[in-house]
C-alpha cells in the first residue's frame, strides 16, 4: 500500500525534535509500504529527506490567523499529496491534521484514518488547553470525526471521552520499542528514587507534583526526583521547588533524547504522573516496559490499567492523594513489583511491532486489499 502519513511534526531528521513512538510506528510500516510522512507546521520552508524508511515531506509552516493560516496548510498539503503521487489511505496524528486529511481525503476520493491523541475533546480554559475550548478547533474535530472512516484512540480513557461526544473511536495503543527500555534493576532504597518524564508545561502540572514532593518529603526525606523533559514555563517551576523548601530532592535533566532515558528508569523505584488530561502518555509506557511501576492522576493509560493492578491511580489535581500514593509504593516493595510486572506485561504485548500489524489491519478493511502475512 502506499500510505500517507499526515503530523504536525515530530519527524525532525536530527532525531532531537521527534516523538519516538510516531517514528517507531512509521518506520514498521514502511518495511512493508510505501510510506510518506506530510508534515504541517515544523520547518520554515518546504523540504523532502528520508526518514525512519519514509520519505517525509515537511510542506514549510504558513503565517497568518488561525483561520486563514489552516486555509494556506490546506491547500499546500493537498498540492504535496498530489504531487507525491497517489495514495491509497491517508492517516492522521491528532486532531487539525486529522480534520485536514478529512477535507482532503473527500476531494480527492482516499479514505481517512484519523488518531486522536492529545487534547482533542478536553476543554481546560485556566491553562488554555484543549480543542474544545473554540468554536473553530470544535468544528475541526468534528469534521475529522465525520470526514474519517475510522477513528482510533490509544486508551479506553480516550475513547469513553470520544463516545461522550458521539465519536465512535477504535482503541490502538501506539506501543515503545521495548528494546530501548531494558529492565531496571534499582537497589532497594532508601534511598529512593522517582522519575517524571514530560515536557514542563500546564497540562503536565509539575506544579502539583512539586507540592506532592513537599509532602512526601516531610514523610521521606531521603527522596530524590528527577525531571527529564523541556521547560516551557521559563523557570517558574523551577522557582517554586525551591519555594517550597524541595529544590534539594529535584534535579531537572531538560530535554534528553530517548536512547538516554534507559539510565534514569534504571534508577527509578517508581515513575510519576501529575497530567491534567493524557490521552494515552507514551513515558508510562517506556516505565512499563522497563519494569518501573507509574504513580500518578487517572489519566490516560494510568486511568485504564489502575482496576487491573498495572498502575496506581489518583484523582486529577490531588497533591495529597499523590504524596500518599507514591509513600506507600515506596515501601511496600511486593506492591510495586506486582504493579510494574502487571505494566511491563501488557506494554511487551502491545508493543510497537503489535501496533504496526494492527494499523496494518485497519489499513486493509478500509482499502479492501489484503495483507501480506
Amino acid at each position: 500500500m502506499r500510505i500517507a502519513f499526515i503530523a504536525t511534526g515530530g519527524f525532525d531528521p536530527s532525531g532531537r525534535d521527534v516523538v519516538p513512538a510516531l517514528v517507531w510506528l512509521v518506520e514498521r510500516l514502511a518495511r512493508r509500504h510505501d510510506v510518506h510522512v506530510f508534515v504541517t507546521h515544523y520547518h520554515p520552508e518546504p523540504r523532502t529527506y528520508p526518514f525512519a524508511g519514509a520519505s517525509v515531506h515537511d510542506i514549510g509552516r504558513a503565517d497568518g490567523l488561525p483561520g486563514l493560516r489552516r486555509i494556506r496548510v490546506l491547500a499546500r498539503l493537498k498540492r504535496a499529496i498530489e504531487e507525491a503521487g497517489s495514495f491509497d489511505l491517508l492517516h492522521a496524528y491528532w486532531g487539525i491534521p486529522s480534520s485536514l486529511a478529512a477535507s482532503i481525503g473527500a476531494r480527492l476520493g482516499i479514505p481517512v484514518i484519523a488518531t486522536l491523541d492529545s487534547g482533542e475533546l478536553v476543554s481546560l480554559d485556566d491553562i488554555g488547553y484543549g480543542l474544545q475550548r473554540r468554536w473553530i478547533d470544535r468544528r475541526a474535530v468534528a469534521a475529522a470525526a465525520g470526514g474519517a472512516a475510522r477513528i482510533t484512540v490509544c486508551t479506553s480513557y480516550m475513547a469513553r471521552m470520544a463516545a461522550q461526544a458521539g465519536i465512535r473511536a477504535d482503541v490502538v495503543p501506539i506501543g515503545v520499542d521495548p528494546r530501548l527500555f531494558p529492565p531496571a534493576r534499582p537497589s532497594d532504597g532508601p534511598p529512593w528514587r522517582l522519575l517524571r518524564v514530560a515536557s514542563i508545561n500546564p497540562v503536565k502540572d509539575h506544579a502539583m507534583l512539586l507540592r506532592a514532593m513537599a509532602v512526601v518529603v516531610d514523610r521521606e526525606s531521603r527522596v530524590h526526583l528527577d525531571i527529564v523533559g523541556v521547560d516551557t514555563l521559563n523557570g517558574s517551576v523551577q522557582a517554586l521547588a525551591r519555594e517550597l523548601g524541595v529544590g534539594a530532592h529535584v534535579t531537572f535533566h531538560g530535554f534528553q533524547p530517548v536512547d538516554a532515558l534507559a539510565g534514569f528508569h534504571a534508577g527509578a523505584h517508581a515513575h510519576v504522573v501529575s497530567s491534567r488530561h493524557e490521552a494515552a502518555n507514551v513515558a508510562t509506557l517506556e516505565a512499563a516496559a522497563a519494569g518501573v511501576a507509574t504513580v500518578g492522576t487517572a489519566v490516560g493509560y494510568v486511568a485504564d490499567w489502575a482496576p487491573q493492578g498495572r498502575s496506581v491511580a489518583v484523582p486529577v489535581g490531588d497533591h495529597r492523594a499523590l504524596a500518599s500514593a507514591i509513600v506507600e509504593v515506596l515501601h511496600d516493595r511486593p506492591r510495586r513489583e506486582r504493579v510494574a510486572a502487571a505494566a511491563r506485561e501488557w506494554t511487551l504485548a502491545h508493543d510497537a511491532d503489535w501496533s504496526a500489524r494492527r494499523f496494518e489491519a485497519l489499513y486493509a478493511a478500509i482499502v479492501n486489499v489484503k495483507v501480506r502475512s
